[in-house]
């Protein structure tokens, strides 16, 4: 038995662990939210892994609001970074796997293509930043690791761009949607089927990974491709917006390339 210790079990893509997780009947998994473990917490983090014995760790943990981020960046580098840091440092003493979730953020959007594992991050918000110094930390601390950045992601649970697209649908006849930003929306369910998998496989080539749903678009094509998804088209439509104004820096451009 493969034993498996996630954090940030009550994000949306801990809850899309947990769906599958009966899919894998020879993994066990040990969900728990912050609550059940505060990974700012070294205290925390050593009973939690002293209590079993642990092959991999997912860190579904994260502080994401990238607005707030920018405004008060010290929760944010808590969460991220320093936490990310502490968790290392666990798995290293334990000799655990960390597979730790990271963003398409640490980019600066100015690259007219996808960005590709070996390009250099350079972060243009506080958000971006804590999540980079979150990846240096594991590759400073670890050798066994996989990094996964990803973007855009969206599910059933929690707050994100598809079910505010389809809540606002309801209630408002017209959409006005960006068109200057790019990305690649990534469904948390693929995400998780992928991070389960990669267990499976005892892939050994430790490192970072992108891994996304592969079609690149804007959030206005993403809203259109929403309402199309859920027969809305006829209820309420989408128009070109100017970047919505933002405390935060966005990148223009953050396409993962997955190859």
């Amino acid at each position: 038995m493969i034993s498996v210790l996630v954090t940030g079990s009550e994000g949306q893509l801990g809850k899309c662990l947990q769906k599958i997780a009966n899919n894998f009947d020879f993994l066990e998994f040990k969900f728990l939210d912050s609550k059940g473990l505060d990974i700012t917490d070294t205290k925390n983090i050593n009973k939690v892994f002293q209590s079993e014995n642990y092959n991999y760790c997912i860190n579904c943990a994260a502080y994401t609001n990238v607005e707030q981020a920018e405004k008060t960046p010290a929760p944010a580098f808590e969460l991220n970074a320093l936490a990310v840091k502490n968790l290392s440092l666990a798995c290293k003493k334990h000799d655990v796997v960390l597979i730790h979730i990271s963003t398409d953020y640490v980019f600066d959007g100015e690259k007219e293509e996808g960005y590709t594992i070996k390009d250099t991050p350079n972060p243009i918000n506080q958000y971006g930043k804590s999540k980079l110094a979150g990846e240096s930390s594991i590759q400073e601390i670890l050798d066994k690791y996989y990094i996964i950045r990803t973007s855009w992601l969206y599910s059933e649970y929690g707050n994100n761009f598809y079910k505010t697209i389809l809540n606002k649908a309801q209630t408002e006849k017209v959409l006005y949607i960006t068109d200057e930003q790019t990305g690649c929306p990534t469904n948390a369910n693929n995400l998780a089927k992928y991070i389960l998998n990669l267990i499976a496989s005892q892939n050994t080539e430790y490192g970072i990974y992108h891994f996304t749903d592969g079609k690149a678009m804007t959030w206005y094509d993403f809203a259109k491709m929403i309402l199309k998804e859920n027969n809305l088209e006829a209820t309420s439509k989408i128009e070109k917006a100017k970047n919505y104004r933002t405390f935060a820096a966005r990148p223009r451009n953050s396409v993962l390339k997955t190859s």
